[in-house]
Formats: C-alpha cells, structure tokens, sequence
C-alpha cells in the first residue's frame, strides 16, 4: 500500500486530486468499450500510470509547458482541454486538433501550453530544451516539464538532450515513466542500471526515483523541485517507477507479463489506492464517491455524444495544401542603390548580422560558431556584437539542437543552426523531416527555422564533407529549399529565409565562399522565394541549374558561344516553374545541370515537370547533365571525373547537335 503523506495541503487540494485521477481513468474505461465497438481505431491506455501525469500538471503552473506522450491523458484532463474535443480527435474529426490529420495524442495546443509527440518519441526531449532556453532568455521563471518512458531512453535524444540541458542549465523536468516495458521488451533489456535517475549521473544532472503511483508523492516532490527550479534554473531527472497494466496498444496484449506481475502492480492501483487514503480519512465516503463517478460519467457521455454526431471531415486538396506552411505574404524590401563589393561568404555573414539587429528573438545555434566564429568565419565577431546567450555553441548533436531551435520556436523564438557541413544533417534528418516539415499541416504549430547547409564538392573534401544533398528535403512536403549561386542572391534570400515562420534549408556551397565577388545593396533587403532569374537569354536552349552549376555553365557559355537561356533557380522549393515553362516553349530544347548524382536527383523531377508541361514544344529529349553514381571521392583526379561540371560542355554539344 502506498504510503500517503498530506503534509498541510487543504482538504480541497486532496479530493481535487483524486478528481483529476478518476477523470482520465473513466474516460479510459469508456475508450476501451468503445473500441472494441469499433468507435476509435486505436487505444494507448495510461491505465495504472494515472498519477504521474495528474501529479505533474498539478503541480506546474498552467502558463508553463508540458510534453505529454500517448500514456498521459492525465496531462490534458488536468488542463481542462475540452473533451469533444479530444474525442473529436480520437475520431479523425474536424474538430479535433488536427483536422483528422494525425491520431491519438500527436498533436498540441498552444492555448494548454501542451505540446504533443511524435511516433519516433525522443524528440519531444530536445523540443523541451528548446522551449526551456525560450524562458531562460526571456527570464519569465518559467519550467518545462517533458514526459518519456523508459525505452525512451535508450535513443539517442534523450541523451542529447539531457546533456544540451546539463551544459546550457535549462529548466526542465525531464519526467521518465519506468513502467517495465518498451511495448514487449522489459527493462533488463533495455539497459542493465536498476534506476534511470543513475542516469542523470553522468551529465552533472540533480535526479530522483519516485514512486509513480502516488499522486502525493508525485505532486509533492514536483511541486517543490519546480519552485526552486525557478529561482535556480537547472534540469532534473525524475524517474516514476509505475506498471503498464495493459498492452503497449490495445492490440498487443499482455501475454508477455508475467500474471504474479500483474497481480502485484494491481494491487499499487494508483486509482484505487488513493481513494482507500480518502476513505481511511473521512475526506470522502463511497456514497460521494459514487455520485461523482455518476457526475463525471454524465459529462464524459455528454461530450461524447458531441463528438460523434460530428460529421465525418471532409477537406479538398486546396485546404489541404493550404495547411502545409504557416501563411507567409512578405512585403519585399528591395536592394539598396548603395553597393558594396562582396563575397559570397561575406554577404550570407553581413546578411545574418543584420537579421540578428533586426529581430531581437532571433537565435543562432551551432558549433564552434561562438568564439571561433564558425569554421568558415561566417559568425565571426558576432559574439562580442549579440552576447553568448544569443550566439550558442552547442555539442555535436545536430538532432538534439534541431529539436531545441524547434521548442524555440514554439515559444516565441526565431532559430538559426549551422550545420558545420550539410552532409552532417543525417544525423539531424528524424526532426528536419518529422518534425518540422509536419508540424503546421498535423496541428498547426509553425517551426520558425533556418538550417545553414554548407555544401558542395570541387574543394577536395571527400565523401563526408562535399554532399549536394538538397534532394534528400525536396520531396518532404513542409520544407522550403534555396540554393543561391550569387552573393546578392545569397544575402537576400537569407534575410527572407529568417523573415519566413516556415522551416527552410538554407544551400551555401563551399566552393563559392571566397571564390565569387558581386556588387551587393548594403542595406538589409529580401528576395522573395519562387522566384528564377535569367540570367542570360537566348533562343538555341534552355539551360536550367543552381548554385555551382550557374557558374559551370557561364564558364562554358565564354568559350560555346551560344545562344542560351541560362536560368538560375535559386529555391528549389517553392520552384519558379512559370519562368521554365516559358523558356523551353520558346526554345523547345532543355538541358538541366546539377552537381546531385543523377538518379532521384532535382533534375529528374524537373525533366517530368517540363515533359508533362511543355511536351508538344520540345524538339528534342530532355537532356540531364549530373555527376556520376558515386560517393564523392577526395583525390583530385577522381574528383574531377566525379562531377557534372566536366561532361557539362559535351553534353550541351550534343543537345545542341539532335
């Protein structure tokens, strides 16, 4: 029997607190029925896990954010969150928080300060920590609480991002749910510590192990630690030692249990126990109890019966494209008539600086870009201009940092993250294209990021260091791609880039930084996205390309001597395809170059887009000019047979000849 300590809390708080815990059991209950009725496709129950999610938010301001997983209905009953609504959502209906685009509990709201996970479960940890660093900088002495269960913890998030909160002091309550199983795998294979608070050891972390299934022990050390955190900003590892007493889902079963298991974790009912305390108490006596299980089964079947004579969603392919980025209509500022000479490298860094002067939440995270200035200089002196609260050496954990600019954005925040190279966003690549690039059409939640992707190859720099990889993120609806070719470009896209609530991926090739100078408007200006420029015009063909290859092309445009459009894309998502269409119509042939390997590359998609566009014009097979189906090597010599830039000429050649 779990041992019940009131200290001095008032009569009011004890039954409040049993409310909040039969609230979510019921509904639980009813969710149950319901499913094998065939009424909800799908069920995660929090049954014997009650009191920690109760515990927790009772004890939380309703101003301060919490990260619930699928386990922790608790979270959004004690935040009065509307129950039609969540059975609206449970049901794929309009009125549920996300238009019947996501299931269960993968959703937030703003309004709650709560803010839903995703399937992959780490990283709503580095989300946390994002949402954390908001509070520090803005000093509102505010914690964060995010929820994980023990399986959790063996991905690689929750190391990072116990570690990120470890070094940077974040408040956040790290609140891990150790209840035997990863859906069937128990503890002991998972990892071989007794406690997950050991853990917290190893990154300098304060943490404790408590008993799940007492919500007074819950509420009452939660409450204390959060008080203290906000007058001394620190993270905390708490550990809920607690028991799932169904399946991982509804379907699954517990088979793999043991029943004396079962047995004894049933008799630590959190529920049920709680209720013997109140009893044992005269806070309570089972006639009251009886009549507010009636009172709160009226209100369960009344929102219900809201829920479902909803009818079923309905959208269009409008509405839904519509949702995919946060409306964005910028006013365009237009270059300055003062110029100044720069480089490539030297406008991205005058363009950044005066973002940073210009919007006093704009953050910029990444490594070495501090002190250092970054490994190609683009930060360097903004330490000194902005202070190292708002120019952030991280770790090396590129997912971790990602989730922390995404919790930076949610709570009022603009993040930049410099990806020392871009080939290093593989290990970033779960919340650049599950996080981010869903989050506004699954709820609505806008990520105000900007990756920094260095890139490119003809540096000698090898496999790790020399990817073209813009094409991994062109296919992921909700990503918007720029690659500029020209400093000018380079300096207004990025300023849009900033200015945009969108997640956007930001190309830099390397090979430019100190290789190519332009006349560039020295006051801040922007360049809207979607927006082609020719660069030279012509009638014999029509070359398409970004980045490099605009350079590859004027090379061999000195010697060829021909009549050409050159078109510079400059973003490759959204894409300029009115400016396209209109030149190949006009010149009827096509070539596209890119620096990407060929296959599944930008040129692949656009070759369809112009055949399924402008078929009827074309006097010739669209020609795609890439570099060969390797990784890129680092010996000069087998660079140069590597890239697209020495068949480039050839190939036109033979376009030009069909």
């Amino acid at each position: 029997m779990a041992n019940f300590n009131r200290n001095i809390y008032s009569n009011k708080l004890l039954i409040g607190l049993y409310k909040s815990l039969l609230l979510p059991r019921m509904i639980e209950e009813k969710m149950l029925i319901l499913l094998r009725q065939g009424k909800v496709s799908k069920w995660f129950s929090g049954i014997g896990q009650e009191a920690i999610a109760v515990g927790v938010t009772m004890a939380l301001n309703e101003e301060e954010y919490i990260l619930p997983m699928h386990r922790n209905l608790g979270v959004f009953t004690s935040r009065n969150i509307p129950l039609h609504r969540l059975f609206a959502q449970w049901q794929g209906k309009m009125s549920g928080f996300t238009k019947g685009r996501d299931r269960s509990f993968h959703f937030g709201s703003q309004k709650h300060h709560i803010i839903g996970m995703i399937s992959h479960l780490g990283p709503q940890l580095g989300v946390a920590d994002g949402i954390a660093l908001a509070n520090l900088l803005s000093n509102n002495k505010k914690v964060t609480a995010v929820f994980s269960g023990e399986g959790g913890t063996s991905e690689g998030d929750f190391h990072e991002a116990l570690n990120i909160a470890s070094v940077w002091g974040l408040p956040v309550i790290f609140c891990i749910e150790h209840n035997g199983y990863g859906l069937s795998t128990p503890s002991t294979e998972q990892f071989l510590n007794q406690d997950i608070s050991d853990k917290g050891i190893g990154y300098g972390m304060e943490s404790h192990t408590i008993d799940g299934n007492n919500v007074l022990e819950v509420y009452s050390k939660v409450k204390k630690l959060a008080k203290e955190m906000r007058e001394d900003p620190r993270p905390i590892l708490l550990e809920f030692k607690t028991f799932r007493m169904r399946g991982h889902e509804e379907a699954s079963g517990t088979k793999y249990v043991p029943e004396e298991l079962l047995d004894l974790w049933s008799k630590k009912d959190p529920v049920t126990t709680y209720y013997t305390f109140l009893l044992e108490h005269k806070l309570i006596n089972s006639e009251e109890n009886e009549l507010l299980k009636i009172e709160i089964l009226k209100r369960i079947n009344k929102d219900w019966k809201i829920a479902e004579e909803e009818l079923s969603h309905k959208s269009t392919v409008q509405n839904e494209l519509d949702d995919v980025f946060k409306s964005f209509f910028p006013k365009v500022i237009e270059p300055s008539e003062n110029k100044v000479k720069y480089r490539f490298v030297d406008a991205i860094s005058k363009g950044l600086y005066q973002c940073m002067e210009r919007y006093d939440n704009l953050v910029l995270l990444g490594q070495d870009i501090a002190a250092f200035g970054g490994v190609f200089k683009v930060t360097n002196g903004f330490l000194e201009q902005f202070g190292k609260e708002r120019i952030r050496n991280t770790p090396i954990c590129e997912s971790g940092i990602i989730e922390t600019a995404y919790g930076l954005s949610i709570n009022g925040y603009k993040a930049v993250v410099e990806l020392q190279f871009s080939d290093f966003i593989s290990s970033g690549f779960n919340p650049v294209v599950n996080l981010l690039a869903k989050s506004h059409y699954r709820w609505g939640q806008n990520a105000a990021i900007v990756l920094r992707m260095p890139c490119g190859g003809d540096v000698g720099a090898g496999p790790f260091h020399s990817q073209t990889n813009e094409a991994w993120f062109t296919k992921v609806p909700g990503l918007k791609v720029v690659y500029p070719a020209f400093p000018e470009d380079a300096k207004g896209l990025l300023a849009m880039a900033i200015e945009d609530p969108n997640p956007v991926l930001f190309f830099e090739h390397k090979g430019l930084y100190r290789s190519i100078e332009q006349e560039v408007s020295e006051a801040y200006f922007t360049i809207p996205f979607g927006k082609a420029t020719v660069i030279k015009r012509g009638d014999e063909v029509t070359i398409i390309s970004y980045g490099a290859g605009i350079h590859w092309a004027l090379e061999v445009l000195k010697e060829m001597k021909l009549s050409v459009d050159l078109i510079d894309l400059r973003t490759l998502q959204p894409l300029d395809t009115e400016t396209i269409y209109h030149s190949v119509k006009k010149n009827g042939k096509a070539l596209i170059l890119q620096e990407d390997t060929l296959f599944g590359g930008i040129a692949s998609d656009l070759a369809a887009l112009i055949t399924e566009n402008c078929f009827e014009y074309l006097d010739a097979p669209i020609k795609r000019c890439a570099s060969i189906e390797t990784p890129i090597p680092f010996a000069s010599a087998l660079e140069y047979n590597f890239l697209s830039k020495n068949k480039f000429a050839a190939d036109l050649q033979d376009l030009i000849n069909y």
